[in-house]
């Protein structure tokens, strides 16, 4: 699942008459860059959820068979979007991705699903340090054990990427909520687990992260 919902206020005004997914990165929207990392995982169904000018993110993906979960009247956050979606989505075990990023280095979806194999946690976390995240100051948003635990703390950042087992998904709230009352309650059980990118990572929060994004993008592929 793709959060796609938000207003993007950090980005105005570029999101005064668009939805921030549909900014581009090297001439490619920031949505379709995180649906091309389902290539080669052989993913079932996919969903983009939509709240923002969902009519935007609608015709954007009309041809592309990705499923939309359209919220309204109200947002509902991380956590009640995926309660939202899960009907969409016809299964417990799911992927979620933020597109306001941009990754230099490995598929991350590939890089959790290679750890997820080798785990009985309910939920992993993609990571990065905090030396290899662009446009983020620290602190940062957990810290990881050396058996792959984590907690709140300052060492890693949260990249927007992770597998969540739902099942008790409802035990953390209703309503609109963010998957943060999920971690609590996975960490209050040792249940949730981080595994390290081995790249960069940039967040795309702002008109200032949008214009790093493109210039480390220019520079990966055209430098």
């Amino acid at each position: 699942m793709v959060f796609a919902a938000g207003f993007g206020t950090r980005m105005a005004p570029l999101t005064n008459d668009r939805p921030k997914p549909l900014l581009e990165v090297g001439g490619i929207p920031l949505l379709d860059h995180a649906l091309a990392f389902r290539k080669g995982l052989s993913l079932r169904r996919v969903v983009v959820n939509a709240h923002y000018r969902a009519e935007m993110i609608a015709a954007h993906l009309s041809d592309s068979g990705v499923r939309i979960s359209v919220e309204s009247p109200d947002i509902l956050d991380t956590g009640g979007g995926l309660i939202a979606a899960r009907d969409a989505l016809e299964s417990d075990i799911v992927y979620t991705l933020n597109p306001d990023v941009i990754w230099l280095g490995p598929n991350p979806l590939q890089v959790l699903r290679d750890r997820w194999q080798q785990t009985d946690a309910l939920g992993l976390v993609l990571l990065v340090p905090l030396d290899a995240a662009h446009n983020r100051t620290p602190p940062g948003d957990f810290s990881l054990s050396p058996t792959g635990k984590i907690s709140r703390g300052k060492q890693f950042v949260y990249t927007g990427a992770q597998i969540l087992d739902t099942t008790r998904l409802s035990e953390a709230g209703t309503g609109a909520f963010s998957l943060n009352a999920y971690w609590d309650l996975l960490m209050a059980e040792g249940a949730l687990e981080g595994v390290i990118y081995p790249g960069e990572w940039c967040d795309v929060g702002t008109p200032e992260g949008l214009d790093r994004a493109n210039a480390l993008w220019s520079a990966r592929h055209h430098g």
